[in-house]
This record gives C-alpha cells, structure tokens and sequence, in this order.
C-alpha cells in the first residue's frame, strides 16, 4: 500500500503531547479560508510512501519521543486516507510508538472508526462554535466534528480541541461560552489549545497564483489571546 505524504517533520513540539515524528498527509475534502496548507489540498501528492517506510523513518527519532512523544498524521486532511493511516498507527503500536491524529473530523465512516482503534489521541479542530461560520469559511457544517467528537467520547479516546482565532469571527467571549458548553458535554476531552491566526502562509498563495480569502485578517494580539485562553474552562 502507498500513502501521498506531503512532508514530514522529524521533531515537532506542537503537534501533539511531547516531541512528534510528523506526517502531513496530501489531501483535503475541506476548503478552510484560514488554512495555511493550500499546497496540500489536491489528493495527488510528490512523494508515495508504504507504512512500512514511514514507521521505519519515525522509529529513528524514537529515543527522542520519551514518555509522551511518538507521531502524528496531520495534513490536509489525515481522514482521506484512513486505511493508510491505520496501517501506519498499527505498525506504531507494534514498536511501542504513541499515535496522534490530527484533523477536522469531517469525516466518519468504517474505515476512519477503525483507524481510531489504533489512536492514542486525536487533536480535533472545531473551526468555529456558530453553523453560520462553518458554512461560510470552512465548506462543510458544524455537525460533521460534532458527530466525530460523539464517536469520540463513546470510544474514550483522549481529545484536545483545537480552534484558531480569528479576528471579527471568533475572538468573542461568545464563542468560548460554547467552546465550554462543547467541553462540559465532552469527557474525553481534557485539552483546549486556541491558535492565533497568522498570515506566513500568504507566500504560499502568492505561488500558487490562488487568492488568499483571509489576507486583510489581522493576528489577533497577546491582549486578546490571553483574555480567552483566561476564560477556558479547561487549562490550555
């Protein structure tokens, strides 16, 4: 079997609990106007990879992965290739490697319920808390990762939320009042990270010769930031 891998990270601090071998996945069913992986979104990728040859490239950096560490699929969209991606995780766990998984939640189907048999954690991005939002910027509605999260929660696989901020959307107190309803209802989860929308991606579209939808965004600031992640019912 061959996976489409748009690049790799050896050591990467933010994708998931302790130091991540991470694999960015080619592919994406989403249109987010925030995303900072427009090069990832076509299914067709530069570089095949069997999981085999992944796992034998993580198991490198495994003394560096410690206690918490191991790998995360990311993308684009990880979901797209689930069957893929569990043969992967399943060879992880063969090595005694952790597993994370990081995506939309857009998609739910047999296939992506058995790639969560062999996932220690998933990183899911709920984009907005309004329907309206999901809509408009992201391409599908809020409830695809509502349901995902409910088949999370039924399974107990340990979540963390993850939602970028993005000014004049969603950097409201509103908004983290529901992301806190979300995570009241939710056991599994027990981790909520908000991200600052940034513009380094720009470059990317300029290449592309695509526009960017969110150009005249700006980053939100340190006050900003600080004020929601103070209102979190959950530590970020």
């Amino acid at each position: 079997m061959n996976g489409q891998v748009h690049s790799i990270q050896s050591l990467g601090t933010v994708d998931g609990p302790g130091l991540r071998f991470v694999v960015f996945l080619q592919g994406c069913n989403l249109r987010c106007k925030c995303c900072h992986n427009p090069d990832t979104w076509e299914m067709k990728g530069e570089k095949t990879f069997t999981p085999e040859e992944i796992v034998k490239k993580a198991l490198n950096y495994r003394e560096y992965f410690g206690e918490k560490g191991g790998i995360t699929l990311s993308g684009g969209e990880p979901l797209l290739q689930s069957e893929f991606a569990y043969e992967i995780f399943k060879l992880c766990h063969e090595n005694g490697i952790n597993t994370c998984l990081d995506t939309s939640g857009s998609i739910l189907n047999n296939q992506v319920k058995k790639l969560l048999t062999e996932t220690d954690r998933v990183l899911l991005d709920i984009k907005y808390t309004d329907n309206a939002l999901y809509l408009e910027n992201v391409g599908c509605s809020i409830d695809k990762p509502m349901d995902f999260l409910e088949y999370l929660n039924e399974q107990k696989i340990p979540t963390t939320i993850r939602q970028v901020i993005i000014p004049t959307l969603n950097d409201n107190e509103e908004n983290i009042e529901r992301l806190n309803e979300i995570v009241k209802k939710y056991s599994c989860i027990d981790k909520v990270e908000l991200l600052p929308f940034k513009k380094i991606c720009q470059t990317k579209y300029d290449s592309m010769n695509i526009p960017f939808p969110f150009a005249n965004m700006d980053t939100p600031t340190k006050e900003t930031m600080n004020k929601l992640n103070n209102l979190l019912s959950l530590p970020c």
